[in-house]
């Protein structure tokens, strides 16, 4: 069952890269917890966790997931992955930037005997991301 859940999160992904956001959540339970480490954002609903892709997507209109690896631990995946996109929407509270980024992301997803996604969680340098896209100075490099 445990490869089911790779081809589950691989074709979420799939779907985020096309914009169908439907097919994003269409194996994530109604419950479903996820929570965004960069940002210290938990959302507790398969909509809010749909509403949160489509912000990264405003953000970055030609965004996508590329160069994905998954690692299939049975009822959870470890998916290692780049988002990479020109911010030229609104992301969160922030103005577009017109800057490309390029981000490593690490996810980890939890599935029920069902092959729906209930948990789950990104990791992500947002120091980097904020940097990439101009909204803060990088630190010095020690002398």
């Amino acid at each position: 069952m445990s490869a089911k859940n790779v081809k589950t999160l691989r074709a979420a992904h799939e779907s985020w890269n096309k914009r169908d956001f439907a097919g994003l959540v269409r194996d994530a339970a109604e419950g479903l917890a996820y929570t965004d480490h960069g940002r210290n954002i938990t959302l507790n609903s398969r909509e809010k966790f749909r509403e949160w892709t489509e912000g990264w997507a405003k953000g970055f209109s030609d965004g996508r997931i590329t160069d994905p690896h998954y690692i299939d631990a049975g009822d959870i995946v470890v998916a290692q992955f780049t988002c990479e996109g020109t911010n030229d929407g609104p992301f969160a509270s922030l103005k577009p930037t017109g800057r490309k980024t390029s981000l490593p992301f690490c996810e980890i997803c939890h599935f029920d005997k069902q092959g729906r996604m209930v948990s789950g969680g990104c990791y992500y340098d947002q120091y980097t991301l904020l940097t990439q896209l101009g909204h803060i100075q990088p630190l010095a490099a020690a002398a």
